[in-house]
């Protein structure tokens, strides 16, 4: 019998034909851009593409980082052993992951332009006024409810027995988290975080309906000034490429992560 690790390494009939449809797709996208090569169109919105790529970096490591950090506390209200503060969060979870992204940005853009004095009198409409301020605050928030499960997971993941090790040894609850817990959290975590990041990444293509002018804002208005097809294509290749270098950074990172458990 062969053996299991070279058996899985087989491709059957279904993977062979995916393989062999991708392989065409590629060959087909390869010709139409040469076909179609504008050298002054690359000169032109070149330099733009590359501004609206550096926006939306921006705004997804803004958006991400912050989601990061509110979902601490919205993980210690899910497991807590207070009903109110577990159903707060648990709400908070429910709304953003149950609604649409691009609902929530309109919600914050045009919804709290609607309370202007209010925001005015407080000093926050400097903030609100900004459509990339309210884009930042409207992916954080939804990210930070997705971030919130993945960490919960992760956490609920660990064994008891870790727990029990750490009390035995009678360590404060915050270095059992810190030290003991986090480290093996975030192993489980770092592939489903990677996975929101990617997520993210494509979601920001959203926030061009508010004037953000990101990566996917100054295609479309390259494509209105030109109404050529391939500033799409070319779009699509640089969101291509972000999620590929994302993901093959984080099989390294977990290689890496994990190189104590290969026997």
């Amino acid at each position: 019998m062969m053996p299991t690790a070279l058996a899985r390494r087989q491709i059957g009939p279904l993977g062979m034909v995916t393989l062999a449809l991708w392989a065409v797709g590629i060959v087909l996208l390869v010709l139409y851009l040469v076909r179609v090569w504008d050298p002054q169109l690359v000169e032109t919105y070149g330099p733009v593409y590359l501004r609206g790529l550096g926006t939306t970096l921006s705004l997804v490591a803004w958006s991400y980082g912050i989601g990061a950090l509110l979902s601490v506390p919205l993980v210690m209200g899910r497991m807590s052993s207070n009903r109110w503060a577990r159903g707060a969060s648990f709400g908070y979870v429910s709304f953003f992951r149950g609604t649409p992204a691009i609902a929530q940005i309109f919600l914050v853009y045009y919804g709290f332009g609607s309370f202007r004095g209010a925001f005015e009198s407080v000093g926050l409409w400097w903030f609100f006024r900004e459509a990339w301020y309210c884009a930042i605050f409207a992916l954080a928030l939804n990210t930070a409810a997705y971030q919130t499960e993945i960490l919960r997971g992760a956490v609920e993941s660990v064994g008891r027995g870790q727990w029990e090790g750490a009390r035995s040894l009678a360590l404060p609850r915050f270095v059992t988290l810190w030290r003991i817990i986090t480290p093996q959290a975030l192993m489980v975590a770092l592939r489903p975080y990677a996975n929101e990041f990617i997520l993210m990444v494509k979601a920001s293509a959203i926030v061009a309906i508010i004037t953000v002018f990101d990566l996917f804002g100054e295609t479309r208005r390259a494509f209105s000034k030109t109404f050529d097809f391939q500033t799409y294509v070319w779009a699509a290749i640089f969101y291509l490429v972000i999620v590929e270098v994302v993901r093959n950074l984080t099989a390294l990172a977990e290689k890496r992560l994990a190189r104590h458990l290969i026997r």
